[in-house]
């Protein structure tokens, strides 16, 4: 990745951690206990997050962009093949750089988004739209510069906070009044300090947002790109969880095509689902130390 932040601790096999910041992986903090099982642990800022490049075009984000910044990373550090631990955006890159290069991942943990495979003519967006709304929040994050706005409104630190604190197992909106009030009083859950909230504020002060919602205005060019892949499958060895409270759970249909062997059908390699109650999205903070 170009100028990208890696927190590694050991020059052993590959153990990479994607997420957005290294710091919510939990590997970049956590990663002497990834190291004292004998493996590297790599933990980058992804494009567009703290310390990493920001591309000024929306068009620099798609998931070939994601995916060639990984791989490019794993060259530099010497790689030849690694271990990838995904959540949220970063397990989506993780299923595509497993659908794009699977000889160079060794296995696949993959956190709260499962694998939808490219079916059919309805881009994602279109698809969204319709089943939730304009105001489903990666609707109301395509058009340029109205996201960027309302976060600048309510001010960096309690949108943050209203991201985090989301547990609830139904959509995310954004409402065109906007999230509520500028600066209002937002309890933390114990899984996350003022302090780690006060680090992700630091760099969005630096980098701002448009890096990162990019990487929604992206998901229809991506659909389009990852056409030669359709009907392609993951092969990898691969092991997916999810929280029971995750709105992800509770997208129509998907808990039937997690258990009852559909993603299976689209991913052979899938060797194992772990479903976790009454844990929210961010499971990997919220659970940091559980052995799965």
């Amino acid at each position: 990745m170009n100028s990208d932040r890696v927190v590694e601790n050991s020059d052993r096999d590959g153990f990479f951690g994607l997420s957005d910041f290294f710091c919510s992986d939990r590997v970049g903090p956590n990663s002497d206990r990834v190291g004292n099982h004998g493996f590297r642990a790599v933990a980058p800022d992804l494009r567009g997050y703290g310390d990493s490049s920001v591309p000024p075009e929306m068009t620099s984000y798609t998931i070939l962009h994601l995916v060639g910044d990984v791989v490019a990373l794993m060259d530099a550090l010497e790689q030849p093949q690694v271990f990838v631990v995904g959540h949220d955006w970063g397990a989506i890159l993780a299923w595509y750089l497993c659908l794009f290069r699977p000889d160079r991942i060794k296995a696949l943990v993959n956190m709260s988004v499962p694998f939808i495979p490219r079916i059919g003519s309805i881009k994602p967006v279109q698809f969204l739209t319709a089943m939730y709304g304009d105001a489903y929040y990666i609707c109301r994050f395509q058009e340029s510069g109205i996201a960027e706005t309302e976060i600048a409104r309510l001010g960096i630190d309690s949108f943050l906070k209203k991201v985090f604190t989301y547990h609830k197992p139904e959509p995310f909106y954004i409402p065109k009044e906007g999230l509520g009030l500028p600066n209002e009083k937002i309890t933390l859950p114990y899984w996350i300090t003022e302090e780690e909230i006060n680090y992700y504020v630091k760099n969005f002060e630096k980098t701002g947002f448009t890096g990162p919602l990019n990487y929604y205005r992206c998901l229809d060019l991506s659909w389009d790109l990852i056409a030669p892949w359709s009907g392609a499958e993951i092969t990898v060895p691969t092991k997916f969880i999810i929280g029971d409270h995750d709105m992800t759970y509770h997208f129509p249909g998907i808990q039937m095509y997690i258990s009852l062997y559909g993603m299976k059908l689209f991913v052979p390699g899938l060797q194992d689902v772990s479903v976790l109650k009454g844990v929210g999205h961010f499971l990997h903070q919220e659970r940091p130390k559980e052995d799965l």
